[in-house]
């Protein structure tokens, strides 16, 4: 996990972020991390100021097989109502007027801060978009994994258990993303994803020992959330052992990763309601392709989108990388 540093810019930093010439350096972003799932979220307006509210079907009306002159009774539709609720994921860059402003380098300099915390916040993002739960912390969101986390839950059945016993597993998650099925959202009323605003003002800012100075200041907001409108729509395979240990991935004894994921093509009642993808960490990614080295036909395969672009497939799904997936998950019982 990436140590976050001193609160503030010093010159050290400026200097770290200059070439030779005095002029911006590229900066190397060795704590940026693949979060594939951020490509393929849809994201829509809440009905809620705080969040989303949906009514979802939990029963449907039984007919009657009706005789000559007998009538028939009336049925009706069973329905549910879940609210889904907006986290508000905020922090301030402040940056010293006179230490930005070296060598004439403001505009660029001030770029190198936004990189680093709209990665920073993508990242956090991606982990809550995973395991996060407003049970836990009420300021949040609440992620996949709390709502798929019982093999004997009503949705118990979208949770295949791959075997691990310890608390050294990881996941793959197939989900697909739709408006009637699972997507993100954002408080009605506002505006979806990342912002970035230029807050600087004429007032100056208190050091810890509170002396004032002038500072360059940008906001950075993000509300979002998550809702499963269906949650058959989604699936878990988890318990997958990440150790040497027997049964575990790096073992003589892996679980085979594509029966696992062909099982759960299998679950998802129709792979046209949405985009579905698969999400796997770099564990899961190197120990398939070894597996899949005496089976190339079952494995990953690199196929390229309607722009071009490459990308990693398994039976013509996506198969996305997020090192947001831990290796450290506890057993899904």
């Amino acid at each position: 996990m990436a140590v976050i540093g001193n609160s503030y810019p010093t010159l050290v930093d400026v200097t770290k972020r200059l070439d030779p010439n005095g002029k911006p350096a590229v900066v190397a972003e060795l704590l940026s991390q693949l979060n594939e799932p951020l490509q393929d979220i849809p994201w829509i307006e809440g009905n809620l100021p705080t969040g989303h509210k949906t009514t979802i079907r939990t029963g449907l009306p039984q007919a009657t097989w009706r005789r000559l002159n007998y009538g028939v009774p009336p049925a009706k539709s069973t329905t549910a109502q879940i609210t889904d609720v907006c986290g508000m994921l905020e922090t301030y860059s402040v940056i010293d007027k006179d230490l930005a402003d070296l060598n004439g380098n403001t505009a660029a300099f001030r770029l190198t801060e936004d990189t680093a915390f709209i990665e920073a916040m993508n990242q956090q993002f991606a982990q809550a978009l995973f395991y996060e739960s407003v049970g836990v912390n009420p300021d949040r969101i609440t992620g996949l994994s709390p709502r798929y986390s019982s093999l004997s839950a009503g949705n118990g059945v979208n949770v295949i258990d791959a075997g691990g016993t310890g608390a050294s597993n990881t996941s793959i998650w197939l989900v697909v993303w739709g408006p009637n099925t699972i997507h993100g959202i954002y408080p009605k009323g506002t505006t979806a994803g990342l912002t970035h605003q230029d807050v600087t003002t004429s007032a100056p800012i208190l050091d810890p020992n509170g002396g004032r100075y002038q500072a360059y200041q940008t906001k950075y907001q993000w509300k979002c959330g998550l809702t499963v409108r269906d949650w058959r729509y989604a699936v878990r395979i988890a318990n997958i052992d990440t150790t040497t240990a027997a049964g575990g991935l790096q073992s003589a004894t892996p679980p085979n990763l594509y029966r696992l994921m062909v099982r759960a093509i299998n679950k998802i009642p129709s792979l046209k309601m949405g985009k579905p993808a698969f999400y796997v960490n770099r564990a899961v990614k190197t120990w398939g392709d070894i597996q899949a080295m005496e089976k190339s036909t079952l494995a990953f395969q690199t196929v390229t989108d309607a722009q071009g672009q490459p990308f990693l497939s398994f039976r013509g799904i996506p198969v996305r990388l997020t090192d947001q997936l831990l290796n450290t998950e506890a057993r899904v019982v």
